[in-house]
This record gives C-alpha cells, structure tokens and sequence, in this order.
C-alpha cells in the first residue's frame, strides 16, 4: 500500500535459487515496491493473504527478521539517502559498511576491512575510487560503488532496482559480466529495467507487472521482453522538429575549473549556449556531465580565473537566473522531502527551492496544476513523493521545471527510470520547447535519446572537453 492507495494486488511469486528474474512494467506498476516487499521494507497488506514467507537455511519465516540481512539491494532509492543525508562517506567506508551490514561506518577502518573492501571494488573494476568521496563521484560511478556495497555481504538474494540506469557502456558491461559469473554460485537475483540494452544477458527468468498485478511470470521470453521494451515510437508532432535561430548567449564558460574536496571535476571548460540552441553532453562516468549541469545552474562554483556569464552578466544573481531556468536532475529526488505533496513541489518550481516557506497563492496553484495536466500528473497532485514511483517522480520533476516557463533548460539524465512511452512523451516536450526558442543543455548516456532538436554536441572526459562542435542533420 502506498498511503490508502494498493501498489500491489494478488501477489503470488516465488524466488528459488538459481533464477534470474527481469521485471518489467510502465511507471507506477509496482516494481520498486514488489522489491521493497521482498527485502522486508514494506508489508503485506493483511494476512492470510498477505502472506509472505522465507525459505532460509532449512527454516521458514514469516517476517523479515532472521534473514532481511541476507538480502542486498540496490536502487535509486538507497542511492538517495547518501545525497539526503550528506553521508559522504570514502568508497571504501561505504563498500566496509556492507561488510559488516551497517548502514553508517561505526569504528575505525581496520587494515583486513580495507582490503576486502578493496578487492569488492575490483570485482568491478572500480578499485581507482577507493579514496574518492561518494559525493565527488559521477552518478553512475556511485551505482557501482553501491553495488560493491551490496556485494560485499555476500548476499543469499539480490535485488537490483534500475541498476543500469546511470552507467555508460563500459560500466553496464562489467555489471553484466559480473551477473553472469555469478550464474555460476546459484546466487538468485531480481533486475528491474525499462530498458532492452540494460536486460542482462543471464537472466533466465521474466515477471510482467501491469498496474501492480503479475501479467506474466515463467521462463524468460525474448518476444515478450521486446513486445515491452522495443515498442516503436508513436508518431511525433511535425512542429516540435522545426529549429528556433539561434539569439544571444544564455550561458558562457571561459576557462572553467571546478573542485570538489579538491579534486578536480572539470577543467578549462569554455562553452557558449545560446538561445535556441540544443547541446547534447556525453562523455563516460566520471567525466563531467553532471558537474558541468550544476555548475551551469550555480551548485558548483567557478574557480579563478575562470568567468562564468548569464544572459550576458558576469554577475547576475543566481535567484534571477534560476526564475529563467527550469531543471531536471537525479540529485532533486533526494532534496525532496517524502512528505512533499507533488503539487507542493511543483509550486516550488516558482521559486527555484526546494519545499515551500510559505502557503501557495491561488495563481501558483493554477499554474501548478496547468503544469501538472500538462504531463498527465494532475491526479497525483496530492501524493506525496512515497506514494510516488521514481519514474512517476521524475515526471514530476519536469512539471516543476516547466511551471516557471523557463527560457533555459538544463537536463541530467532526464530519461532515467522512465518507461518508453514517456520517454517519448518528454521529448516531444523538450523538442516543442526548443522551436519556442529555450536554450537547452541536456547530458545523457544514450545517443537514441538525444531530442531531433540537437544542435551541438559537448563531449567529455576526465573533465576536459575532447569534442564540441555542430551536429550536422
């Protein structure tokens, strides 16, 4: 249940050694909270028929306690917390806390944790970020680390949530590689996706969920998984594929250096967006896009010498910006409280916070609740984020980002936990925008989300930009 509202209904699955389960279904089919009940975070709704039950060791359990421990999981959620928190813990103090299943470290880091530590990390080839600062770390690269967390309490059952999402090719690769020798130790395991390129290539298993009821679950089937996840794209508006002529700069970077903990994220980054202008970032984990999204927004400082301008202003405030700018990041699923009703959230788009000081006026509301219809959310206007499921929230998020009726528009990852059909549905959004004439920044892994609005490409790595240029249609 989520608030008075059933998730799930009629649940009937078991998970044996052995299977490797893929689970599927649109935003809000239940998937994250069938993980969340496997892992013993949430109830059933009533017994007998709620009834939940471990097969551990011989023995039988009917709550979580006794083997809730045995269960890794990993997901945008948990990702989260750190943010929340500001837990910015070493990757090797995070990967020590799956060592001894405790959720913050709790004594010093011995000589032997850190070497078991270590070589989790290697298993995945991430051992280089060993001394880094989980919050100086790329999205993709924090997946991984968290990963490594999970597999460091030798699990009897894994669950990943959108485990793929946030990884480039190479990071996708070697969690593939990984699944698949584990195949090997019977371990089983559950991989939720919206994505065909992200199914791993062990799985042996399906589950099919449509609006929170199992459609199918048995043996894996590679037409039903492409029935799901390779629909082809409905058609899209003549309009949105008409350019806006590029107008005056927006956002100017001239050597731009930033530092996180002292280590640097970006270097010497010049870059000129103007108005209708459509930049695609890409580059690999680790390399920048993010840092190079929030530094444009104003998280991040610019350091000396380095000049950033704004609507041709070297120093206009951040508030005036960011009443221009609309945004759209993985890091605001975290600043968002779970209490926060979705029309609360949106409203605070008006004012470029996070949570509201004050009560929304009448006006804020109806633009709020304009916004809202127009992404198709005006019926969760009044969940909260818990009620929420992450793709629901990441629609959300773009309803805040357009409640102000930005002329920038910067995006991270925007696709992220989004199912096919919405997937298009916001990029008809992006690319309507565009023909208005907004500038837009957006970062993303997969070059088939890139909007037929895209004017230029910025290519990065290690920080540095390596490629940037015009796209030539």
């Amino acid at each position: 249940m989520r608030g008075e509202r059933a998730v799930l209904t009629d649940i009937h699955w078991h998970v044996r050694p052995g299977e490797r389960w893929v689970v599927l279904g649109g935003n809000g089919a239940g998937k994250t909270q069938l993980l969340k009940l496997l892992a013993g975070d949430v109830w059933p709704a009533s017994e007998p028929k709620g009834l939940r039950e471990y097969l551990w060791k011989g023995e039988r359990f009917r709550m979580p306690e006794g083997v809730k421990q045995e269960i890794a999981y990993v997901g945008p959620e948990r990702q989260d917390r750190y943010e929340r928190y500001d837990q910015d813990f070493t990757a090797t103090a995070v990967v020590v806390t799956g060592l001894h299943r405790t959720d913050i470290p709790l004594a010093p880091i011995t000589a032997t944790d850190r070497r078991r530590a270590a070589a989790w990390l290697a298993k995945l080839g991430i051992e280089s970020l060993g001394a880094r600062r989980l919050l100086t770390l790329s999205y993709g690269q924090r997946r991984l680390v968290l990963l490594a967390r999970a597999l460091a309490t030798q699990p009897g059952l894994l669950l990943l949530d959108e485990a793929g999402s946030g990884l480039d090719v190479r990071n996708r690769a070697r969690l593939d590689r990984w699944l698949e020798e584990s195949a090997r130790s019977r371990l089983p395991w559950v991989y939720t996706t919206h994505r065909a390129d992200d199914v791993p290539s062990s799985a042996n298993r399906l589950l099919v969920l449509d609006e929170g009821r199992i459609a199918y679950a048995g043996a894996f089937d590679r037409e039903r998984l492409a029935a799901r996840l390779e629909r082809r794209p409905r058609a899209r508006s003549v309009r949105s594929r008409r350019r806006a002529v590029p107008g005056a700069p927006v956002i100017e970077l001239e050597r731009a250096d930033v530092f996180a903990e002292r280590v640097p994220l970006l270097r010497g980054v010049d870059l000129t967006v103007r108005a209708g202008e459509c930049w695609m970032v890409h580059g690999p984990n680790g390399s920048g896009k993010s840092t190079l999204i929030r530094a444009l927004y104003g998280d991040h400082a610019i350091a000396r010498p380095g000049i950033v301008r704004r609507f041709g202003k070297a120093r206009m405030s951040l508030a005036d910006f960011r009443a221009r700018v609309g945004l759209v990041a993985p890091h605001l699923h975290a600043l968002h409280l779970q209490t926060e009703r979705a029309l609360d959230i949106v409203v605070s788009g008006l004012h470029s916070s996070i949570g509201l000081n004050d009560a929304a006026t009448a006006a804020e509301i109806r633009r709020a609740r304009h916004a809202l219809e127009e992404f198709g959310l005006d019926g969760l206007r009044d969940r909260t984020v818990r009620e929420l499921s992450y793709g629901q929230m990441r629609r959300l998020l773009f309803a805040r980002a357009f409640v102000n009726r930005p002329r920038v528009l910067l995006l991270d990852e925007p696709f992220s936990g989004i199912d096919a059909h919405t997937r298009h549905v916001l990029q008809d959004a992006i690319e309507a925008k565009a023909a208005q004439g907004l500038a837009i920044v957006m970062a993303s892994h997969h070059r088939n989300e890139w909007p037929r609005c895209t004017t230029h490409e910025l290519q990065l790595r290690r920080g540095r930009v390596v490629y940037r240029g015009e796209v030539r249609r």
